[in-house]
Parts: structure tokens; sequence; C-alpha cells
């Protein structure tokens, strides 16, 4: 399966053969969903904490005597129904992460890099290099149509068009080892450069 390779400055560049083991999958969108969730729960803080009964500040003595007052038996202040007592089973913390093979989460990347291509959103440019200035570079990206794109580079990205593109709403950069399923199904456009397309392969084969 070829695709125009293209320039910075919408210039026709040639083209390229893309494999189809990344990039001519049927797109399952039950995979797509459990490398997803795999990364945003691996990311997901989980310092949230609340104290229990054991823990609030509270005098531990008998709050009144056991009978004769007509209320309810109770023996502390820090009993989960007053206020300001300990909360019961509340959160605690705790890792939300969980495993999800190797052999999977490249699956995954393919099927992310597939479903881009299948609904049209992928384009291959020759390079993604600049000379650092954002006023030049955000022009060619709005010449492309370029809305909210994710730019993926080989082994290492530009320092030019890293500097160039940090004020640019919508367009991010990352190397060829920092793509991921997340990021690449959260853009409307998936922009890989030549070099990315063949560190990919060498990733994903």
């Amino acid at each position: 399966m070829k695709l125009d390779v293209i320039n910075l400055d919408g210039s026709k560049a040639g083209d390229i053969e893309l494999n189809a083991d990344l990039f001519g999958l049927e797109p399952r969108a039950d995979i797509l969903h459990r490398v997803v969730r795999w990364q945003r729960n691996n990311a997901q803080a989980g310092t949230h904490k609340v104290k229990t009964r054991s823990e609030v500040k509270y005098s531990t003595k008998k709050i009144y005597r056991q009978k004769g007052t007509g209320g309810a038996r109770h023996g502390a202040r820090s009993a989960p129904i007053f206020r300001g007592g300990g909360v019961y089973k509340g959160p605690v913390v705790r890792s939300h992460g969980h495993e999800l093979t190797k052999k999977f989460r490249k699956l995954g990347l393919r099927h992310a890099l597939s479903a881009k291509m299948a609904a049209g959103e992928l384009v291959v440019i020759e390079n993604a290099a600049a000379e650092g200035k954002t006023a030049a570079l955000a022009k060619q990206v709005a010449n492309l149509g370029w809305k909210r794109a994710l730019v993926i580079d080989g082994a290492a990205v530009n320092e030019g068009f890293l500097n160039a593109s940090r004020n640019i709403e919508g367009l991010d950069i990352l190397p060829t080892m920092g793509a991921n399923v997340y990021d690449i199904l959260k853009r409307d456009t998936l922009v890989i450069t030549k070099a990315g397309i063949e560190a990919l392969e060498a990733r994903l084969k």
C-alpha cells in the first residue's frame, strides 16, 4: 500500500510503500480500548486517601453511659456516623495499574496506526525540520490544515522543529519510542516522517 510523501510546504516529495502489517489491519475497538485503559490506569497517581476510624484524632473515652440515655449505644466519637469521624472503606493510596503483555501492546499500536490509515488521517512527510521560528512553522501547519496533530519523528526529534512547535496549539511531536496508542487516537491527524516510518517498522516487527 502506497501513500504520498509531502514536504512541510505542501509540495509532493514522492511516495512510500507502507507495511500492511502495521497500516493495513482491520482496526479492532476492543484491542484499542484495552491498551488505552492500561495506559490511563498506569498514569493515574492513586494518591487519594481518607482517614479511617483508627486515624482520626478523637478521645477514646466512651462518650456517654451505656444505658439510660434513650439513645443508641456508642463508645467513641470516631465512629463513621459522626461528623469528623473516620471514613468506612474509603479510598487508600494504591496503584491502579495492571499488567498487559508486550506482545499485546505492540498489537494495539499496530491497530492504532491502521485506524488512522483507514480513516484517511495519516500523513507522511519527508522530514520534520525547522529553523526554530514558531511563526513560520505555524503558517505551514495552518496551510496544511492540521488542527490537532501528532508528529512522530525518528529516533530523535529535530531540535529546531521542537522549539518552533512548542507554542503552536494542537501540535505535538514525539520520537518513535514515545509513540503510543492514546496519543495517536486523541489527535485528528497523525503525521509521521519517513525516518519515523522506518523506526516504527523496526520497533513493531
